[in-house]
């Protein structure tokens, strides 16, 4: 699937783009949810068990959808961020960006020179192999989306200047993260979660900005679309397969 703006400026003119976590590492389980017709699947590289070689085939196997794929890599490092985008993320979501500067690093990461550091190889397969290289190059500093994570009480202090970072697409809520760094764990319910999830929303619409969130619950997601969260996520593979699997065993054993 050849990468443009297109996505990138749905997101940021706040549509509704729906998505779902792919954490099993598996190329078939996210062409599946891609052919399924998500807008986006994040192929979870922090948390998931795959390497690198798993991540290339997931992008192959996604570019054979309609979904966009975003990459969450492990830590907001500038080489994961070259390796993720030279094997043709549309996207990268950095976990754990607290700060503005957090915020200013990933995005210099995504960009090439002269707007950032990311380092330049004219044969990788997000190029086109070279092919495309010079489309590429003028134009990925439009194309590419930069999620950052809102995991940490910092975070929420430091949101209204996270989003205001030239080149923060989206301002992505971690809810396990951040309630456990709450000191209120998985009560996102909560008012202080809600008042935190409120404070991050109004600063990325203040900006410009889509706010972002994964939830498990499927009762939450009209909680946070109300909130103004536009790039959500509901459940992952991982717990869908695990879901499908409780459900049969349940219905074997006579319960």
């Amino acid at each position: 699937m050849k990468i443009t703006g297109n996505f990138r400026a749905r997101v940021l003119a706040r549509e509704w783009v729906v998505g779902t976590f792919i954490n099993l590492g598996s190329p078939i389980t996210a062409e599946m949810a891609g052919d399924c017709g998500y807008d986006w699947l994040l192929l979870d590289h922090e948390h998931g068990p795959g390497g690198e070689d798993t991540l290339l085939h997931q992008l192959q196997a996604v570019g054979g959808t309609h979904a966009v794929p975003i990459v969450r890599i492990a830590a907001n490092e500038t080489p994961r961020f070259k390796r993720a985008l030279d094997m043709g993320a549309h996207g990268v979501m950095a976990p754990w960006v607290s700060t503005a500067a957090e915020a200013r690093a990933a995005v210099s990461a995504m960009r090439y020179p002269p707007l950032g550091v990311r380092g330049i190889a004219k044969i990788q397969r997000s190029a086109g192999f070279g092919g495309g290289f010079e489309e590429y190059y003028l134009n990925a500093h439009n194309w590419l989306l930069t999620v950052t994570q809102i995991e940490t009480p910092e975070a929420v202090d430091n949101c209204e200047e996270i989003a205001a970072v030239d080149g923060v697409d989206v301002l992505f809520v971690g809810p396990t993260d951040l309630s456990y760094n709450m000191g209120i764990r998985d009560q996102l319910d909560h008012p202080r979660f809600i008042a935190a999830l409120e404070k991050v929303s109004a600063a990325a619409k203040k900006h410009g900005k889509a706010a972002g969130i994964l939830v498990h619950n499927p009762a939450l997601v009209a909680k946070c679309r109300e909130l103004g969260y536009t790039f959500v996520a509901l459940g992952s593979d991982g717990g869908s397969v695990r879901a499908g699997l409780l459900a049969s065993l349940a219905t074997l054993r006579g319960k």
